[in-house]
């Protein structure tokens, strides 16, 4: 299987631009997967009770565990001005400190309240990073969802640790994007019996040990929401592998060979390691399939994942596609998918949340992946919804996976079925 080529002119779809009332998580629900993924790190949100809440609520914490997280709460007085926000944040950063001694890596995260009464977190860190130099380095970034979509905090997070990674023009593959610990193995041993001569990932499992980058860095995008990033390490001198994305079996195939080709690998080498798993992946589909094929699809813009996650549904689980939207269109890391895309499939970027449901409810399609704010309406109204977020918290990556990707979307179907007998 080949990538399709991809030009200048190739004719993609027609993109419905709109722009109202949106309905999604702020970037600070990142945290969730990032603070799993780097044991080491500290994430110190800047926020209100309501920042402390929804990452607490988000994450699930067992009450057991101590997490690598927490809220740095703005009181009345530091909204009001009353007192010196920055001296009351030195303190709690010492006394953080002082009870968790492991820390190696704290991260400043900004959120709406913070940067409302414009707090200067950046200034902050580099004070912090000073006064704590050889103990802790102190990062800066936004997870506000004032701009943002709640997938874009972990590309700020990662453009914030870019400044600390060293230089080194060594051939390497550099996957960026936070995996699951287990999947991100796998795909470091099929790249190694390929022939890829290095794997390294960003974020790394530890804080500390960023790997390097420069002319010999090709690197390969494993999530779809790291448009920043990818333009931050292009102008450190990285190539981007441009491909689909590792969803499903057709599209982490695709991935695969084309980070392969980078490397100029032979293709009877790459297809004796890639052929059996598409086998496997392709015999996990089929009873997916049979309780997706035919079923109509309307995604909502929420995570960014959507245009890859339209692609495989439809092309390897045979759902109509009503409506793909997604609250930010990147061209450049998406027109590998797009060419993949069936023909005349309506795609919409931005969010008028009223319009769209409009769309939702005249259309009243078989299946809705959405928000949690928009998905007990739908189900109310009887229309089955599939949660976005769900999947940036499962392994769904790679052939291994892509039975049990597709299983996520066939689950409510085959729970409304159940209630409709109720």
């Amino acid at each position: 299987m080949v990538a399709p080529p991809i030009s200048a002119d190739l004719a993609l779809p027609e993109v419905l631009k709109e722009s109202g009332q949106r309905e999604v998580f702020c970037g600070l629900t990142s945290i969730v997967w990032l603070h799993r993924r780097m044991p080491d790190a500290f994430f110190l949100v800047v926020g209100s009770r309501t920042c402390a809440h929804l990452i607490q609520s988000a994450a699930g914490v067992m009450i057991f565990a101590e997490p690598r997280f927490g809220t740095a709460i703005l009181g009345e007085r530091d909204l009001a001005g009353l007192a010196d926000a920055n001296d009351e944040l030195d303190r709690l950063v010492r006394e953080l400190l002082e009870r968790r001694p492991e820390i190696r890596t704290l991260f400043l995260v900004g959120s709406c309240p913070s940067e409302v009464i414009k707090l200067d977190l950046q200034r902050a860190a580099e004070r912090l990073s000073a006064q704590l130099a050889g103990r802790v380095r102190v990062l800066n970034y936004s997870g506000s969802g004032i701009e943002t979509t709640f997938t874009q905090g972990e590309d700020h997070a990662l453009m914030a640790m870019l400044p600390l990674m060293p230089s080194s023009d060594e051939d390497q593959l550099l996957i960026v994007g936070t995996l699951a610990d287990a999947v991100e193995d796998r795909f470091r041993l099929l790249f190694e019996r390929m022939g890829v001569p290095r794997v390294r990932s960003l974020p790394p499992r530890r804080s500390t040990e960023l790997p390097p980058v420069g002319a010999g860095t090709r690197l390969l995008l494993a999530q779809p929401f790291l448009s920043g990033t990818a333009r931050a390490l292009v102008h450190r001198g990285a190539k981007l592998i441009e491909s689909p994305y590792p969803f499903g079996v057709e599209g982490s195939r695709l991935w695969m060979e084309a980070a392969a080709a980078a490397f100029g690998l032979a293709p009877a080498a790459v297809a004796a390691v890639l052929d059996p798993l598409e086998v496997r992946g392709r015999r996990a589909l089929e009873p997916h399939r049979r309780a997706l094929e035919g079923r109509r699809l309307f995604l909502l813009p929420d995570s960014q994942m959507e245009i890859p996650l339209a692609r495989f549904l439809a092309r390897e689980c045979g759902m109509d596609l009503v409506e793909v939207g997604t609250p930010y269109l990147d061209r450049q890391l998406m027109a590998a998918e797009m060419a993949l895309l069936p023909a005349g499939t309506r795609l919409s970027e931005g969010q008028d949340v009223e319009k769209q449901l409009e769309r939702v409810r005249a259309e009243r399609p078989d299946l809705v992946v959405c928000g949690l704010g928009l998905a007990n309406p739908l189900e109310a109204e009887g229309i089955a919804t599939k949660w976005s977020i769900e999947l940036v918290f499962s392994p769904i990556h790679g052939c291994d996976q892509a039975g049990e990707l597709a299983e996520l979307f066939a689950r409510p179907l085959h729970r409304r079925q159940l209630l409709s007998f109720v």
